[in-house]
């Protein structure tokens, strides 16, 4: 026998050895999704039992909302309060659950928090469940592969929260996606979100491809092919697996017109998903005086947000930096300026974050002009506000911007950065006037500082005076009313 022949006896024989395994392996593959199958209806089984008696014991249908750092003191926070306050008028007979991963304090400490630092008071008290793996979304956690570690550790803290307590309707109130199809398939809950920013965007991908470096893209990245390349599919697969969590939700709320698009993108639900602005606490902020501000022998540029990486304060002290050099170089007798930074920090991460942001005030020479408040109470907020010149925003693409809102309802000049919500939605012309001011690196912001000081006083009082105006439609009336609007045909659905 040739060994041609021999090879095509030896191929037939690994042919028929191939299709008398193929029979049992397709058996295998049947069994085993038939036991996975099983096993998830023995865990929806088994989790609805649990809601049915926790019913039959409470008697009431209930609402939980995802909410892991509901005691950080942030925008996303404040629309947390507002919706379950607007909820709980609505439906006194419901009952509200807050799952949190804030173990250091007590339910009373949370709602003092939200009393104390947005001015919110429940109409009735809500219950906490509180999980102990917060760490599993913690950033820190994946140094790299971040997005996706976080995505899979939210899975983990979703289904400790589901085994804590399973509700009736699910709210994701801060972006955790993939809990989604965990409360749908496995609580058998029907589910919402409210989303502040998509995990992914296609802004990130372009990042990427460009190889533009960012906090999100560190050098070592933009300068390697390979690794951008790498980078690319990584984010479009991940992309792709958002895109499928995300359309599991019976309905979608976002908070800009910048969110809707990319969520529209990503999640393909078009029918499901409506623009809901989230409240900004205007009112408490027009009781501030509008009047020509001439006669000031000091002008303050004042900040509020988290000290978080994307907020870029680095570029705010940098372009405080490039301002003052300008005024030096200027006439003299010029008043003084001064930069103030507000911002609550929500762990270790953000008050290291703080430290060296100090540091780089010292290095530029800036630090007695550069003041830090963290953590400030609502009144101390609102002083430190009401006695600034300028208000200050510079993070890319935000995706709304609840401290540019309150800036322009206390009257200050805002100056934000030139892309995300503030562009699209807020920072926009209102009957013709003008609002405010963009710019989108450290010589523009300088630039505007400069122009907007170099205004006459009128003038300056005039788009304060527009910007107070517009922000009317971003009040914590509208967002209630719009809120509950959109939730209607979801709550309706509770038996």
């Amino acid at each position: 026998m040739s060994g041609h022949d021999q090879l095509v006896l030896c191929l037939c024989e690994i042919t028929r050895l191939l299709w008398k395994l193929l029979l049992p392996l397709v058996f295998l593959c049947l069994l085993l999704i038939a036991v996975l199958v099983l096993l998830v209806l023995a865990v929806r089984f088994w989790l609805q039992s649990n809601r049915n008696a926790r019913r039959a014991r409470d008697g009431r249908l209930t609402v939980a909302f995802f909410h892991p750092y509901c005691n950080a003191g942030g925008g996303g926070e404040r629309v947390l309060w507002c919706a379950i306050r607007a909820l709980q008028s609505r439906y006194p007979d419901i009952n509200f659950v807050v799952y949190t991963g804030d173990l250091g304090v007590t339910g009373h400490q949370i709602l003092e928090g939200a009393r104390r630092r947005f001015n919110i008071v429940l109409p009735r008290p809500v219950q906490f469940v509180f999980l102990r793996h917060r760490l599993l979304v913690e950033p820190g956690l994946f140094p790299h592969f971040t997005l996706l570690g976080q995505s899979v550790g939210s899975i983990f803290l979703g289904w400790e929260a589901l085994t804590e307590f399973v509700p009736d309707l699910y709210i994701d109130s801060m972006g955790y996606a993939f809990t989604l199809p965990l409360f749908r398939y496995l609580g058998g809950c029907s589910v919402g979100s409210y989303v502040h920013y998509p995990t992914i965007s296609t802004d990130m991908l372009s990042v990427v491809r460009e190889g533009n470096p960012r906090f999100n893209n560190p050098d070592y990245v933009t300068n390697s092919l390979f690794l951008s390349a790498f980078k690319v599919v990584y984010y479009c697969l991940f992309a792709l697996l958002y895109g499928m969590a995300g359309s599991c939700s019976d309905l979608i709320m976002v908070n800009s017109s910048w969110t809707l698009d990319h969520i529209l993108s990503l999640w393909r639900s078009p029918n499901r998903t409506s623009v809901i602005y989230p409240p900004c606490d205007v009112s408490a902020f027009l009781d501030i005086p509008l009047e020509e501000d001439g006669d000031k022998k000091c002008h303050s540029i004042v900040s509020v947000g988290q000290f978080r990486p994307e907020k870029d304060h680095r570029l705010q002290i940098r372009a405080f930096k490039k301002a003052l050099d300008r005024r030096r170089d200027g006439a003299a007798g010029r008043e003084a300026l001064k930069l103030v930074l507000i911002g609550g920090c929500r762990n270790q991460g953000d008050e290291d974050r703080v430290l060296m942001l100090r540091g780089l005030c010292q290095e530029l020479g800036v630090a007695n002009r550069v003041e830090f408040k963290l953590n400030v109470p609502f009144e101390e907020l609102k002083r430190e506000v009401g006695e600034a010149t300028i208000g200050l925003h510079t993070m890319w693409n935000e995706h709304f911007g609840i401290g540019v809102v309150e800036c322009m309802a206390a009257g200050k000049v805002i100056l934000a950065h030139k892309s995300g919500g503030p562009k699209l939605d807020i920072v926009v012309p209102f009957e013709g006037g003008q609002t405010g001011f963009l710019a989108y690196d450290e010589d523009s912001y300088a630039e505007a500082i400069e122009r907007i000081l170099a205004l006459p006083p009128a003038s300056r009082l005039q788009i304060r005076r527009n910007a107070r105006q517009s922000v009317a439609r971003f009040s914590d009336q509208e967002f209630e009313a719009c809120f509950l609007a959109a939730m209607e045909p979801l709550m309706g659905t509770l038996e």
